[in-house]
Formats: C-alpha cells, structure tokens, sequence
C-alpha cells in the first residue's frame, strides 16, 4: 500500500480527528463529503440529525456548528462585539444616489413641464420675465461648483475650437434662418412677421442653457462652452442688430448697458461665485453639491414651460402648427450641422467626439428668451414673439433629448 493510501485508510478508519499539516483539502471537497447537501446553512446544523455520521465526521461537524454565526454564545458576543449593520449609511449613499442621478431625468421633466403648460397655462405664469435672468444664474451657478479655474484657463488655449463655435452661432445658424424664414413665406405662405421671428430667433447670441447640456454629457468641456457662449453674448450687442438689419431689413436698437449687466449677471458672477466656493471652501461645495442636481432641474422645467404657458393662445392660433414645424426643422439642421461640420474641420482630434456634441449645443441652442424680449420690445406686431417663444420649448427639449441619448452612449462605451 503506497503512502497516499495508508493515509487515506486512517483518515477514514477515524484514527486521527484531523489531517496531518502537511496535507492540504479543500474545505467545500471536506463539508460535501462530510454531510448531505441539504445542510447547506451551517447555523441550521442539529445534532439530531448527526446519528447517521461517524464519530470523527460528528466531531468535525460539530466544530463548525459551533462556529456557525448563528451559535455563538452570549459570553462571546459580550467580549467580541460585532460591527452593527450599517443600514443608515446605506440609506445616505441611496439618497445621494437619486439626488446626483436627477439630471438624467431632465428630458423627461422637461417633456411634462411642456405638456403641464400646453394644459393648464396658469401653473407657468406666475414665473415671469423677472425670474428668467436669476434662473439661469443658478445653472451657472451650479456649473461653477463642479468646475476649476483650471478649467477655463485650458479652454483659451484652443482658439480654433472657439472660432468653431463662434462660426457656429452667427453664420450657420443665421443662414438656416434666412432659408427657413423664406421658406415660411414662400411655401407655407406665413404673414411676414413670422418669418421675421424665424430670421431674430437664428441672430441671438448662444443660450446658457447649452453650457449646462454640455456639463452633463462632458464635463470637461463645459468650461469651453461657456467661454464660447460668453464671446457670442458679448458680441451680440453688435452683431444681433446687424445680423437684423441684413435679413429683417429693420434695425433694432439694442440697450448696450442693460445686456452687459445681463451678461455680468447671468454667466460671470454666478460662475465666479462658484469657482471661488469651491476653491476656498470645498465643505460647503461637497454639502450643496447633491443638491443642485434637482433644483437646476426643477429651474430649468421652469425655463422651458414658462415662455409656452404666456404665449400658449398664439400656438394654438391657425399658423401656429406650421411656425412649430418650421422651428423643429431649422433646430434640427442647426444641430445636425454643427455636428457633422465638427467633426470633419477636427477629426485628428483626439476629443472630436466631445467637441462634435459641445459645438452641436452651441450651434442648436440659442437665446430664444433674449429674441423673444427684443420682439416685444421692438416689433409692434405680435406675431413676431411666436418663433421665439416655441423655439424655447423646441431648443430645450431637443437640445436635452440628446444629452439623455449621448449621456447613455458615454456610459455604455465606459462600461
């Protein structure tokens, strides 16, 4: 008999409880063969049903019955106390959990908020033209918070990226809007001032709104997006008049005070109030960051179905659904174009994807609110505030449609 066989005869003839420290087993081989299958919990072991077994597989039950978990002595528990559960951590990672993953139901929100204002238009209209400028401070404000200085210093060191843009937003776009706006005429047969609100929704500058698309489907390209909505606005005080004059054949005069104010309101205090926060006090950054998720989407389903419930009866009106259709095209082409055109001038980029869906934000999404209150200022005929006001509602629900589709795309390919 070889030695491997002499130690297995007294291993099963029970001469020793345990192997020799020189063997090795498997402990789940050891537990298959020591008892039936059935007893697969250790804390449901009895001893009741341990008759059938050897003396030496009873002994070596029995030890790991009494280790089980579940038969620890009282004296044990006292003088080897166990972590408690930790269920109330649990709670506070799922509470933030839902509260940082609101943005993904931000197309969604804004879907209802759309379809709550075409309903009952008084839920939106207490939230008037006053609010719009603090509102979307707060979305810069919120993009503050999750950025750095860094940030901003990287995005002026791409110029080309920011002439892209800036192409982008005063020639594309006013070009899809001289085509749309003689469309409107010619084909639809529109009266004029609705093809003028089509040609003054494509002159403005770009919308905030864009730079915070942008921060949820590429953070770090956030920073660029706002220096390039930055520049447009700024600029605008010139080029939207002359952009106007060109193709409405109307010159606006523009309050060249009260839109730098705006500007210094909307995008550069907010944004340094939150770089600064989050450079100097990083604790309150990380208690108010869950935060702002929620809110920026309840502001921003504010933004959207307010504009629609004041002007809900010239929706309905009977040019209504042909304007609607207009504004869905001349967004979709922008969109499209800005796109498409990224990626070709910059395709040897390693970040063109990124840069394809930060300059299709800027060339899609513009300050509607900004044509809309020049149309009420400037144009005596109302119909000239339509475009405007349903291209609102269409930039935003498009514009953060996508960020739901590329945003999943962006988690699929990291997966």
């Amino acid at each position: 008999m070889s030695a491997n066989s002499q130690l297995l005869h007294r291993f099963h003839g029970c001469q020793f409880c345990f192997p020799p420290q020189n063997v090795r087993f498997k402990p789940e081989k050891v537990l298959a063969t020591s008892f039936p299958q059935n007893f697969s919990h250790f804390s449901g072991l009895r001893s009741s049903s341990l008759s059938h077994l050897p003396p030496c597989e009873v002994s070596k039950v029995s030890l790991i019955r009494k280790c089980a978990p579940g038969n620890v002595s009282p004296e044990w528990s006292s003088s080897h106390p166990s972590e408690p559960p930790k269920t109330l951590n649990q709670e506070e990672v799922s509470l933030l959990t839902i509260l940082k993953g609101a943005n993904s139901f931000l197309p969604q929100v804004v879907l209802a908020s759309t379809v709550l204002a075409l309903i009952y238009p008084p839920s939106f209209k207490w939230f008037t033209n006053r609010y719009y400028a603090p509102a979307l401070g707060f979305l810069m404000f919120a993009v503050g918070v999750n950025s750095s200085e860094k940030d901003f210093l990287e995005a002026f060191r791409r110029p080309g990226v920011i002439l892209a843009g800036y192409v982008g937003q005063f020639v594309i776009k006013p070009l899809l809007g001289y085509l749309f706006g003689t469309i409107a005429l010619t084909i639809f047969g529109l009266p004029t001032s609705l093809a003028a609100g089509i040609m003054l929704t494509s002159c403005v500058s770009g919308a905030q709104l864009s730079n915070y698309a942008t921060f949820l489907t590429d953070p770090s390209m956030a920073p660029l997006s706002i220096v390039m909505t930055s520049l447009s606005t700024a600029t605008a005080v010139f080029v939207t008049p002359c952009l106007s004059l060109l193709l409405i054949g109307k010159k606006l005069p523009v309050d060249v005070k009260g839109m730098v104010s705006n500007i210094v309101q909307i995008v550069v205090t907010p944004i340094a109030t939150g770089l600064l926060l989050n450079r100097f006090f990083p604790k309150i950054c990380e208690a108010i960051r869950p935060l702002l998720p929620p809110l920026s989407v309840f502001v921003t389903a504010l933004c959207v179905g307010a504009p629609l419930a004041l002007n809900v009866e010239s929706l309905l009106s009977p040019s209504g659904i042909s304007v609607l259709l207009l504004v869905i095209a001349f967004h979709l082409v922008a969109f499209v174009s800005g796109f498409t055109l990224t990626g070709i001038v910059f395709h040897d980029l390693p970040d063109v994807k990124a840069l394809q869906r930060t300059i299709s934000y800027e060339t899609g999404m513009q300050s509607s609110l900004l044509a809309l209150a020049l149309a009420n200022r400037f144009f005596q005929d109302p119909l000239v505030s339509i475009p405007p006001a349903i291209s609102t509602v269409i930039m935003s629900l498009m514009g953060f449609s996508l960020v739901m589709l590329w945003a999943r795309k962006e988690e699929a390919a990291v997966e």
